[in-house]
């Protein structure tokens, strides 16, 4: 497995390179699904007629849309030459008889312009006989409203552990869950041809499955659809299930009238329509010892699944399997369960889980380490996963030195220590704002959950002229993937980085593949991209060899040029060797293929090696509260983080500062509300705009944000030494919350635990601010009164 870590002499990868589409993304000529479809003819588009009840049967009379202008077709459960669902779980009716959330999407209109469909949209009448609705988690564990099965996961005897523990803690974490907002919404754009055939250009990051839900919807076979997906912008993990009944929708739609269907959703649609990451009540006790260890965990974590199951399964695993996060728990006994509401179906999220899991241990040592009169820096270091241990569900913890080295790095290079005896200080002098620097640390494990997801295949194409043509089943929504493949193509042929093009990704190109997610993306694709390459290249060393008249051993290919060790005399072009193949009759196409070794899992025990490798890093965040509002800045925040040996570092670094920054959302500033009320909309999503979801922005950004990738880290089995950094740098942004929790118990006194509401909004942190007043006794404050003639002016 070593060979595929190996890089030759002078690699294309590991060489920082923009992102292949950069400049047509800045200039504003890159090219989206929807603009696809608004430069064809003849396009329809579709409008969906969304329910206003929660829960309710329903009955809907389309007649008045075909009054409207313009109206083309309404499309109705009728109209399904297949089967009626959008989903894998098939608990997802594609035109529901029964609305399950406020927002569903009942019938859709097709009109000649957007504006036609969606007056034809407004003139459908609809008639609800309202069911009982359940909103909030609470509510669903209240009425035992739960679907799929629970999974548990247990080590040792966490019962009698907590029985023995010298100190035993008790709580319940709870935190919401996150809006996607990718800049581009979710789009289709299908085009049936004179053969039967469509061809779907497609926002997705599965586009194997769209393909999939699209032939069984239709009643027809997989081979007669056809899924691009040219680029998006941005998924996060939006657009890994939830494209595939839009894209059903915009086909129905082509196979009855004829005529290429466009449907894309309106932000607010998008909003109102569309799965977030899960919201988590999680019940917990934890016990430690008298220098505090960690002895037992017994937790019970409930997610809310939405309406249906899509990807709950998996990401509650997932959860599961990171509340250990980077720490030894000798007993640990955690019960998992998917809450069934009647809100959106919930989805993956960038971390899959991950995160919700990792909020559990994190939110635990923050709020005991006073307790135990612990440093939360030192408390964390001691529990450190150590070489030879192993996780809960039995994974040995490869590489688990790198955890204290990265964070010893990070502490020194950071400056931890003094900069918190200078903080220290700054807080005896000021009363009404406090400053707090902490440190976390992520352990995240890299594959797929479901074994059979960690494959991948490609096609690379050599032409005579010595041009290639790379083509995988990844998908590119922003993240560089398509760059690092080009990377990789180039390393293996030879070649420079501007020999290599890639083509869109489609399913009639690569089948059957994964989807781009779980950080797998580079892993996978990039392992069938460099099988197909070596394939190529051993093929064009026994021509190139005849020609340099050395043995095909000996061939070096490097810089474009083709060369042979003892033959000084000779150097062929890249172009010519393959031009010299072709008229020898040899095959200049190869097909790849890369399949994860060394996995193993058991579902129902949850046991076993989920994960090829595990990627760590540590963040270090200074904020600053001011106690009169709440209101908080970053001021610096230090990553080292271990990407391996980085295939593009440009690319890494800024993955690993997009994801701080969104996990810094998720935990401090994103908040969906919905209608909790018994009133008519109850249920209703009430945060529906970038006006009532505040996302961060260049103002949350830190003032100094430093980020470093860690060295000497090559992962051997995997390609050319790297590992995946999409999702676990997520995580780095526990440090902030843990920063802005230990600012807020410097207004408290010595030991006051902070439970700090989540997101740690500023509303969020000035009531935990007036809790650690008044547990230190000090006089709610309020802020200082505006000088009279500064008011006046």
């Amino acid at each position: 497995m070593s060979a595929l870590a190996d890089r030759p002499k002078n690699p294309v990868v590991g060489r920082p390179a923009p992102h292949e589409s950069a400049a047509l993304h800045v200039t504003g000529a890159a090219m989206y699904t929807d603009d696809l479809a608004a430069h064809s003819a003849g396009v329809l588009t579709a409008w969906p007629v969304q329910s206003t009840n929660a829960h309710a049967k329903v009955t809907v009379d389309v007649s008045p849309a075909y009054e409207v202008p313009g109206v083309v077709r309404v499309l109705t459960a009728d109209d399904v030459p297949g089967v009626n669902d959008a989903g894998i779980k098939h608990d997802e009716p594609l035109f529901p008889s029964e609305s399950r959330f406020y927002g569903h999407a009942l019938v859709w209109v097709l009109g000649e312009t957007q504006e036609a469909a969606r007056l034809g949209a407004a003139a459908v009448t609809v008639e609800y006989e309202p069911l009982p609705a359940i909103i909030t988690v609470e509510e669903a564990i209240a009425a035992e409203s739960y679907q799929s099965v629970a999974r548990t996961v247990a080590r040792g005897d966490a019962a009698s552990a907590l029985a023995d523990a010298a100190h035993v803690f008790e709580g319940v974490t709870q935190f919401g869950g996150q809006e996607h907002f990718y800049l581009e919404t979710h789009a289709s754009f299908a085009v049936r041809d004179s053969e039967g055939q469509y061809f779907v250009q497609c926002s997705t990051q599965h586009p194997s499955e769209t393909q999939e839900i699209i032939s069984h919807v239709l009643g027809i076979t997989s081979s007669e659809v056809t899924v691009q997906s040219l680029r998006m912008g941005g998924g996060f993990g939006g657009k890994e299930m939830q494209p595939h009944g839009f894209a059903a929708i915009a086909c129905i739609g082509a196979k009855l009238t004829g005529r290429p269907v466009r449907l894309r959703l309106t932000r607010t649609q998008d909003l109102t329509m569309t799965g977030k990451r899960h919201p988590f009540h999680i019940a917990w006790k934890a016990g430690f010892s008298e220098d505090g260890r960690i002895q037992a965990l017994d937790a019970t974590l409930t997610c809310d699944g939405g309406w249906s199951l899509d990807l709950s399964e998996p990401v509650l695993a997932r959860a599961l399997c990171h509340l250990d996060n980077s720490y030894w728990i000798p007993n640990v006994h955690a019960l998992g369960r998917i809450a069934k509401t009647n809100k959106t179906s919930n989805t993956a999220y960038r971390g899959f889980g991950g995160p919700q899991g990792v909020f559990l241990i994190e939110d635990i040592l923050g709020r005991v380490a006073p307790k135990l009169g612990i440093d939360p820096l030192e408390l964390r270091e001691l529990n450190f996963y150590r070489p030879g241990q192993t996780t809960p569900y039995g994974q040995v913890v490869k590489d688990a030195e790198r955890l204290e080295i990265i964070w010893n790095q990070l502490r020194d290079a950071g400056e931890l220590d003094s900069r918190r005896a200078e903080i220290a200080e700054f807080n005896r002098t000021h009363d009404d704002v406090k400053r707090a620097l902490s440190m976390t640390p992520i352990k995240f494990g890299i594959s797929f959950n479901f074994p059979a997801f960690n494959q991948a295949g490609a096609l690379v194409l050599i032409y005579k002229d010595g041009s290639v043509l790379i083509n995988h089943g990844g998908t590119e929504m922003g993240q560089g993937l398509h760059t690092k493949m080009m990377q990789i193509a180039a390393t293996a042929l030879g070649l420079e980085l501007h020999q290599v093009r890639l083509a869109p990704t489609r399913t009639d190109k690569v089948p059957n593949t994964s989807a781009t997610a779980a950080s797998s993306g580079a892993d996978l694709n990039g392992g069938a991209v460099k099988n197909a390459c070596d394939q190529l290249r051993e093929r064009l060393a026994k021509v190139a060899g005849r020609l340099l008249n050395v043995d095909e051993r000996d061939v070096r290919f490097s810089g474009g040029f083709v060369t042979g060790l003892g033959n000084r005399e000779q150097r062929l072009t890249f172009a010519e060797v393959a031009n010299a193949a072709y008229h020898q009759r040899v095959q200049l196409s190869a097909a790849g293929y890369y399949r994860t070794e060394g996995l193993h899992w058991n579902p129902d025990l949850m046991q076993g090696e989920p994960f090829k490798y595990f990627a760590y890093g540590c963040a270090a965040s200074e904020v600053e509260v001011d106690g009169f509002t709440g209101a908080y800045t970053v001021r610096r925040v230090d990553i080292i983080h271990d990407v391996g040996d980085s295939l593009s570092p440009m690319l890494d670094i800024g993955q690993i500062e997009g994801a701080f920054v969104q996990g810094l959302g998720w935990l401090t500033l994103e908040e969906l509300r919905w209608d909790e009320s018994d009133g008519p909309h109850r249920g209703r999503l009430q945060t529906q705009s970038a006006s009532t979801y505040k996302l961060p922005s260049f103002s949350e950004m830190p003032e100094q944000f430093n980020v470093r990738l860690f060295e000497n880290a090559r992962e051997d089995g995997a390609v050319y030494g790297s590992k995946a950094v999409g999702e676990p740098p997520f995580m780095l942004a526990f440090s902030a919350r843990e920063a802005l929790r230990d600012a807020v118990a410097a207004f408290g006194p010595a030991g006051h635990s902070v439970n700090l509401g989540s997101p740690a909004t500023p509303e969020a942190v000035f009531w935990a601010v007036q809790e650690a007043r008044d547990a230190a006794g000090a006089p709610i404050t309020t802020a200082p009164a505006v000088d009279a003639e500064l008011a006046a002016v």
